[in-house]
């Protein structure tokens, strides 16, 4: 969601800043600002892009050596620079950042006011500001009355302040929402991401939740809000600078498309054991017992994630023959779900810090469930939380929209379907044909992305269109859901997702000429039935874009574009399929003049409810 980066050390914080809210970009945001503390502290802040700000600090550049910064996503009060991040307190010599939300703002900040403090913002945050300056007039040093400031509050946070009371250090805490401590030679940073200190940092620390951290040039010390002492554990930092660049591409979201093949090639890296005839999954060996035992298996996630996890439940259910459920993980904990010592809880996360799948996951894990976490990011809350886990390396995923890590998502957990299918019995010559057409999927995969010529046609041709539906049965049903999701956060165009089987319990009644339908029609189980539905739509009027494979001319004519991609095994039908959902969502985007990597009003991850 919104970004943040800090700095203290020996040399000028502003350029680390800088650069460090443009590797954000990706997140989200409405808004952007910098607070650097030198002789005395100076804010600069910019309603907008970060291009905003950056024309602001060619004639307003603050000097010093310690700093904070921060990319918004409105939560309380609309996009403004009075509401963009940091937040003074009333004397203007302490500053803070804050990613999350204060619940009890509104009664703190009645407290705050008839105490004299003066607001200038509409925000939750800025009462944390407040809130630290009456910590540090009471003498408190800059952790110890964040503490108490933290110890104030309910909700979540990523918080980091600096003041002038205590120059040349910074303090930063978590719950939440989160916060990684990069760790330089004299220097150290602070970063909701850990792309932001790519290349600066030699090791993070991943904060917990309820932990703090104070840094200065001399080093730094974590401990709890109570000043318990912390051991945090400094990590091998993940990724490169080189994955945050564009390569040549116009946008990240097409560079990371491209990337697919290789992706998938990164998942079945070390995992496949085509001797055995199984998939070797390292992070689940001390949770082997109680996986023989599982008598049910829960998915948990959101948005492209929980459409993952429908691919991934029919796998499961057809390999291993576990009984597999998928919520949606905003309602999971609402529904008191039902957990017995054989159950297990899977996590799906690209960031492992959605915070609807965190909760849902602490739900699940109360009640007894064994967790486990499918997540992107070393060192996650979902990978530090759960009784296990697999990593899809997918690699830094930048574009707000999701692809590679749908994809990653899909085949790690055909990759678990296959792991838990040979505890249960399925024989060792069908995971060989599983696993083998796992391998051959990446050049397949590449000759869809040959044909994108073909799709930025089909944009322009379909340019013009304000509604879609996209319809499918069997594996091509949450295909449907996920090409949908991309039209909608990308090109802006009301796109429904839809069981081809449903088409004619209502839906169907909002089919005629202007409203066209996307039909995934591979030639699988299903097909005679998914064919009928697109004679129903042809039949009033309808036009329909089919997807199906190569060979199958049995829609020409039926539907008034035919794509086709490579044949491939029902159930891993949606890893090729998803190719050219993407792309036609991508150059719709484009077609219509719009950014696909930023989409207006979302954030790459969602670290409130």
């Amino acid at each position: 969601m919104c970004g943040i980066v800090g700095y203290v050390g020996e040399r000028e914080a502003l350029p680390f800043l800088t650069e460090g809210l443009r590797r954000l970009e990706y997140r989200g945001y409405d808004s952007a600002g910098v607070a650097v503390l030198g002789p005395s502290l100076r804010i600069v802040r910019a309603s907008g892009k970060i291009a905003a700000l950056a024309d602001r600090l060619r004639t307003e550049e603050p000097n010093g050596t310690t700093g904070i910064a921060h990319t918004r996503w409105a939560t309380h009060g609309p996009p403004s620079e009075a509401n963009a991040h940091p937040h003074a307190d009333c004397r203007h010599r302490a500053a803070i950042v804050h990613n999350g939300i204060i619940e009890n703002y509104g009664e703190l900040k009645g407290e705050l006011a008839a105490r004299g403090h003066r607001f200038a913002s509409e925000t939750d945050s800025e009462v944390l500001a407040h809130l630290l300056e009456e910590g540090l007039q009471a003498g408190k040093s800059l952790a110890d009355a964040l503490a108490s400031a933290l110890n104030r509050v309910r909700g979540t946070y990523g918080v980091v302040a600096i003041s002038e009371d205590h120059p040349g250090r910074l303090a930063a805490a978590r719950l939440g929402s989160p916060l990684v401590v990069g760790i330089g030679r004299d220097e150290y940073f602070v970063a909701s991401d850990a792309a932001a200190i790519l290349g600066h940092a030699s090791g993070v620390v991943h904060l917990k939740d309820g932990e703090l951290v104070e840094a200065s040039a001399e080093g730094y010390v974590v401990r709890s809000l109570v000043s318990a002492p912390v051991d945090g554990t400094v990590e091998r930092l993940e990724g490169t600078v080189a994955g945050l660049q564009k390569n040549g591409h116009p946008h990240f979201m097409l560079k990371e498309i491209h990337e697919q093949p290789d992706v998938l090639r990164n998942v079945l890296r070390g995992r496949v054991d085509m001797e055995a005839g199984t998939s070797i999954l390292g992070g689940l060996r001390d949770v082997g017992d109680r996986l023989a035992s599982l008598d049910r298996l829960s998915i948990v996630a959101c948005g492209s994630a929980y459409y993952a996890g429908l691919i991934g439940k029919r796998m499961i259910e057809e390999w291993a023959g576990i009984p597999v459920e998928v919520d949606v993980a905003s309602e999971y904990r609402y529904r008191d779900p039902i957990v017995t010592a054989h159950t297990a809880v899977c996590a799906v996360s690209q960031s492992g810090e959605t915070a609807d799948t965190l909760a849902a996951l602490r739900e699940a894990k109360r009640k007894g469930a064994l967790t486990i976490g499918l997540v992107n990011v070393v060192g996650s809350a979902v990978a530090r939380e759960t009784d296990a886990g697999i990593f899809t390396h997918a690699g830094p995923e930048i574009s707000v929209a999701s692809t590679k890590a749908f994809l990653a998502q899909v085949a790690t957990l055909a990759l678990l379907a296959v792991h838990l299918g040979r505890r249960r019995g399925l024989p060792s010559a069908s995971a060989r044909a599983i696993l083998s057409e796992l391998e051959r999927l990446p050049r397949l995969i590449a000759s869809v992305l040959e044909q994108a010529a073909a799709f930025r046609t089909l944009a322009r041709e379909y340019g013009a269109e304000r509604d879609f539906f996209y319809l499918g049965r069997g594996y091509g049903l949450p295909l449907a859901l996920e090409g949908a999701l991309k039209l909608k956060e990308i090109a802006y165009v009301h796109a429904e997702g839809y069981g081809a089987g449903e088409l004619k319990h209502g839906p169907i009644s909002l089919v005629d000429a202007a409203f066209p339908s996307l039909v995934i029609a591979p030639r699988d189980s299903v097909y005679e039935k998914t064919r009928s539905a697109i004679e129903q739509i042809r039949a009033r009027g309808g036009r329909v874009l089919a997807l199906t494979d190569e060979g199958n001319a049995d829609l020409d004519g039926l539907a008034a574009q035919v794509i086709r991609v490579p044949h491939v095994s029902e159930a891993l039908f949606p890893l090729v399929g998803i190719v050219p959902l993407q792309l036609f969502a991508y150059y719709s985007a484009v077609q219509r003049g719009l950014d696909p990597d930023q989409p207006r009003n979302l954030a790459k991850s969602v670290t409130v409810e």
